[in-house]
């Protein structure tokens, strides 16, 4: 169960209060990611996305360009950026006080999205795996990292992914990342175990289960569930059909840590923490 301490990481110039978790709210500037609802292509569906993040309760929105879904094709450094230069100026122009954060695993994306853009948090599904200067650019800009588990790329992540022991080799992971990271001066380090990256169903769901260990890190620890094929895959369904089941998935997550999740449906998960902070505070 949660441990009801205050905690805050730097966005800015600001404390974020964690204590109460909070919601980050997806933006895909992708044509591909695996839930079609959440491909945002043109000006106006950019600006109205930010805008019903931010007017359903969402602390942060989360900006991607590069469709990080099992077996996704690649694109190249200049398409991402391309991609978000054009994403981010709507959204700072839209919503000009939202936090942001942006999902890329490349240190000159990163560099260009907070230099350029002002661009709160990097979102790093790679934990630095896939470019040897994350870990030294996001010192240098000094803003928050969440960083993921995943075993290989996005590319071949599910071939048949394999652990000895699962849980050793995360937590062995995330010690060993976070001493390179303190060791460079990052101060604000958020942890996420990457369901669904380089994990079969049941890799998944054993995390799920010991989801609590993770607060030995004293980090920060995000979770994203959000119609994901552990749920629609165990049920038979697909994504468009797996409100339910996230909304479950989450409601686990936060009774056992979560900090912060990350979403399609904003309002669905604020309302999710309202009632599971009430039940752990009575």
């Amino acid at each position: 169960m949660k441990t009801l301490e205050t905690k805050y990481i730097n966005v800015g110039g600001r404390l974020m209060d964690l204590s109460t978790p909070c919601v980050m709210g997806i933006l895909n500037l992708t044509p591909d990611s695996f839930y079609a609802d959440s491909r945002m292509q043109t000006d106006d569906e950019i600006a109205r996305r930010a805008c019903q993040i931010v007017d359903e309760g969402g602390a942060i929105i989360d900006v991607g360009a590069y469709s990080s879904r099992p077996g996704a094709a690649d694109v190249s450094p200049r398409e991402e950026m391309d991609r978000l230069r054009r994403g981010l100026e709507i959204v700072r122009r839209t919503v000009p006080d939202a936090v942001i954060s942006v999902d890329t695993f490349r240190a000159d994306v990163a560099r260009m999205c907070v230099e350029e853009y002002g661009v709160d948090i990097i979102n790093d599904i790679a934990a630095g795996e896939m470019d040897a200067d994350m870990f030294s650019t996001v010192a240098q800009l000094n803003v928050p990292y969440i960083m993921m588990h995943m075993q290989g790329t996005p590319q071949n992540m599910q071939h048949e992914p394999h652990y000895d022991n699962l849980l050793r080799e995360v937590f062995l992971y995330f010690a060993r990342k976070v001493q390179q990271l303190h060791e460079l001066g990052v101060k604000d380090i958020i942890l996420d175990p990457g369901f669904g990256f380089g994990k079969t169903l049941d890799h998944n769901y054993q995390l799920l289960a010991h989801l609590e260990e993770f607060r030995i890190f004293g980090l920060p620890l995000l979770v994203g569930v959000s119609r994901k094929s552990m749920i629609y895959r165990l049920l038979g369904t697909t994504p468009q059909e797996s409100l339910n089941g996230t909304t479950v998935l989450d409601t686990l997550c936060l009774m056992k840590g979560a900090d912060i999740l990350r979403v399609h449906d904003v309002r669905q998960a604020v309302e999710t923490v309202q009632i599971v902070e009430k039940m752990l505070r009575s």
